[in-house]
């Protein structure tokens, strides 16, 4: 059983990892919670691990991960788990995926095709083949239809997402600022990055300073798709 401001708090890490793919800092979850100090943020946080609702990932300040959701609002009852799980599976098409039904995301699993690889670092080739499906609670994803690739390179550390980590994206081809996106750039190269807006050019951030921001043409720059959900797999 969860008391009103841990229920409270979990639901607002829980739907901020779904928009934008990143944990609200200590400060954020504070203001939401309407807390004087961010000490009562560590206690709450504190209960929600000991009771196995969230896990703090290692060497990351920020890097929260939600592990299960309360069955109802109030927190009685059954709990639904988040148990990513490989599904093997051959060879698809290149570049796009088979088509997928749009189902409700609050349905209890969806079944995700991982696309290769995507450089959060210095552009690599893809999105290229389904490799196998991962199995994701609908409670992690957005309405729409949705991919995943794996993670190579550290240019994205600060946004707690790693190297080999997976990253779930819903197709689409426009971003707000702020949204980290996989862009295709010159129709060869694709790379995950925080979109921004520069007059009439668009500005491909890191999360990581040893990276300088890319500021490109819009027509050199596609977007594919935006992070919602991040799987690690250790």
């Amino acid at each position: 059983m969860l008391t009103r401001k841990q229920h409270e708090l979990l639901r607002f890490i829980h739907e901020r990892l779904r928009e934008t793919g990143v944990p609200p800092s200590f400060d954020e979850m504070k203001d939401a919670l309407d807390l004087k100090s961010k000490s009562g943020i560590h206690r709450l946080i504190t209960a929600l691990e000991e009771r196995g609702f969230i896990r703090r990932l290692p060497n990351r300040a920020r890097a929260l991960e939600v592990i299960r959701l309360p069955e109802s609002t109030s927190g009685a009852g059954s709990q639904r788990r988040f148990t990513p799980s490989v599904v093997e599976g051959g060879l698809a098409g290149k570049a796009k995926a088979a088509p997928q039904p749009t189902p409700d995301p609050r349905s209890r699993e969806m079944s995700i095709p991982v696309m290769g690889r995507i450089a959060a670092g210095v552009p690599i080739s893809a999105i290229q083949t389904q490799s196998h499906s991962i199995t994701l609670s609908g409670d992690f994803l957005a309405q729409g239809d949705h991919f995943a690739l794996e993670v190579r390179g550290d240019s994205m550390v600060e946004a707690g997402i790693l190297d080999g980590d997976l990253v779930v994206i819903r197709r689409q081809d426009n971003a707000n600022t702020g949204d980290i996106i996989v862009a295709l750039i010159d129709e060869e190269e694709a790379t995950l990055k925080r979109f921004r807006r520069r007059g009439s050019s668009i500005a491909l951030e890191a999360a990581n300073q040893a990276y300088e921001t890319r500021v490109l043409g819009p027509d050199r720059v596609k977007i594919q798709g935006k992070l919602v959900s991040l799987v690690r797999r250790y």
